[in-house]
């Protein structure tokens, strides 16, 4: 959908801002753009919508070199989002999010029913913030704004140009949040620009690592960027605590997880407790398979139903969360081990332990590429 070609920019003054840049995003792919300030990520980004001129190379959007189309049909064309908005303060909401559809000559009802549905789309309510000027609206709301412009004429390239970093770390997670859902429902084709590794980890497919000079060190997969560094420059970028930020982009699967015993909440107290054996406790569960708590070998004494002495668990995760909420979820609680269910239906359990060993062989995996059920840890009993 996007490709660079060799792309460079040099300045009359032998300044060069980018240099040999090869990089193409997929169709409905979000890629960002993260590297210290001054790397020539602004500048790549503005140079595929021609807001500075390539001087080499090649740029070809949906199948169009950017150098043969009219720049002005070129940008009406792709949306475009930077960090503080520039919405014009005399016009009224409705009216910001409708400037390029007035531009390309659609109809006022048209125009209309477009900015209000885009409003809905990016969480406003047209009926309440569609008359409103930008200095009625808080910061947060004005980013909304931003983006549901960008996607007024439906375009199939977004550029976005640290678009959420204006705002409060709280304000700034719920754009995230918000972005993310947005992306699953329109699919559209990303270059996103940020100097902040968390958020490309976060909102990225596939992220480009930049270095001074608008040199490419690594573009890969967050995970893969956070678990094997390319170079000595992408490892101090990303920082010490990469394994941390890993957790967020490493989700759990079927093979991370540990099998404690189980008893049904309907099972006789005695029954249960002869089944557990020399076990110190066993996760509980309801005729459904559901997650029902969890009891103490010590609690499965005299008679009555297992449901009697279960104790709630309110320690559990979906399959298919990130092993960074698995962790919060231990902290949160102070729990040794969390259930996992899949829907409603209970599948397993993490530890500390086995979380630790997730992250490893999700890093093995990687490297070597294959299936995290097929790697064996090398462990101290093992090795």
């Amino acid at each position: 959908m996007i490709r660079l070609d060799r792309v460079s920019k040099r300045y009359p003054d032998g300044t060069v801002a980018v240099q040999e840049l090869t990089l193409e995003v997929g169709r409905g792919e979000l890629v960002v753009l993260v590297g210290p300030s001054g790397c020539g990520k602004t500048t790549t980004m503005k140079m595929v919508n021609r807001l500075v001129e390539p001087t080499g190379g090649r740029i070809v959007v949906d199948g169009v070199d950017v150098t043969d189309a009219d720049p002005v049909a070129l940008r009406r064309g792709i949306g475009y989002v930077i960090q503080n908005v520039g919405l014009f303060p005399h016009r009224t909401i409705e009216e910001n999010i409708a400037v390029v559809p007035e531009l390309v000559g659609w109809q006022r009802k048209r125009r209309h029913e477009r900015a209000r549905e885009l409003m809905e789309l990016v969480g406003l309510d047209p009926a309440v913030h569609g008359k409103r000027y930008p200095h009625e609206l808080s910061g947060g709301q004005r980013q909304r704004v931003g983006v549901a412009r960008a996607l007024a004429v439906d375009p199939p390239v977004l550029l976005m140009d640290e678009p959420f970093s204006a705002v409060d770390p709280v304000v700034r997670s719920q754009l995230q949040d918000e972005f993310l859902r947005l992306q699953d429902d329109v699919r559209k084709t990303i270059l996103f620009v940020t100097h902040d590794i968390e958020e490309a980890v976060r909102l990225g497919d596939r992220i480009a690592v930049f270095k001074q000079g608008g040199r490419l060190e690594q573009f890969d997969t967050p995970a893969a960027i956070l678990g094997m560094p390319a170079t000595e420059f992408v490892a101090d970028f990303v920082g010490a605590d990469r394994g941390l930020k890993r957790l967020s982009v490493t989700a759990i699967t079927p093979a991370d997880l540990e099998h404690p015993p189980v008893v049904r909440a309907d099972d006789d107290v005695a029954t249960a407790g002869a089944e557990l054996g020399d076990g110190r406790w066993a996760v509980v569960l309801d005729a459904d398979g559901g997650l029902a708590g969890w009891v103490g070998h010590d609690m499965l004494t005299g008679a009555g139903k297992v449901r009697e002495r279960a104790r709630r668990m309110e320690a559990w995760v979906e399959l298919d969360d990130s092993l960074k909420v698995a962790f919060a979820e231990m902290l949160q609680w102070n729990a040794g081990w969390i259930a996992v269910l899949d829907d409603d239906r209970y599948v397993g359990v993490l530890t500390p332990t086995t979380l630790h060993a997730a992250l490893r062989r999700s890093v093995e995996a990687e490297a070597k590429d294959v299936a995290r059920a097929e790697v064996v840890l090398e462990t101290v009993q093992n090795a």
